[in-house]
């Protein structure tokens, strides 16, 4: 299991630049940690999605998971929904229900996506060191099963 804490009570306050965060790149996929469990004292992870692809149906089996459109047109599948939002739009898919995503046009578009509780930052963390079975081990190590 990945490295998921509970959330502690005496986490600092937090800021960060608009530029700023842990920018990591698997592939020509680019995902920057804006807040970890380092700087939320455990109680959520928020990432960005830049330049990026689309995710087929998976299920987590350890957080929640928020979506906030930034830009570009996003279809989401949750559980049986297709969910089609654009920028300003929020799109929540609850811990052991199947869901995707996919961009209306290829390539566009950024995600900013908040998972409860924190940790799921390893899984990217993980892939982006490339080595060999990455994204089996990653998957495994932070209870993601994939469906499609």
């Amino acid at each position: 299991m990945g490295s998921y804490t509970n959330r502690t009570d005496d986490a600092p306050a937090y800021r960060l630049d608009p530029e700023g965060g842990e920018r990591l790149r698997i592939g020509d996929f680019e995902v920057v940690i804006r807040a970890s469990a380092d700087t939320t004292g455990g109680a959520f992870t928020v990432f960005e999605e830049r330049d990026p692809v689309d995710t087929p149906l998976h299920v987590h089996a350890h957080e929640d998971e928020l979506f906030y459109v930034l830009e570009g047109e996003h279809v989401f599948q949750v559980g049986d929904e297709e969910l089609r939002v654009g920028p300003g739009g929020v799109v929540f898919a609850p811990r052991g229900v199947p869901h995707a995503q996919r961009r209306v046009v290829p390539r566009t578009g950024r995600v900013l996506a908040m998972t409860s509780p924190a940790g799921f930052e390893g899984f990217f963390r993980e892939l982006a060191a490339g080595e060999p079975d990455a994204y089996a081990r990653a998957s495994r190590n932070h209870g993601i099963t994939w469906l499609g």
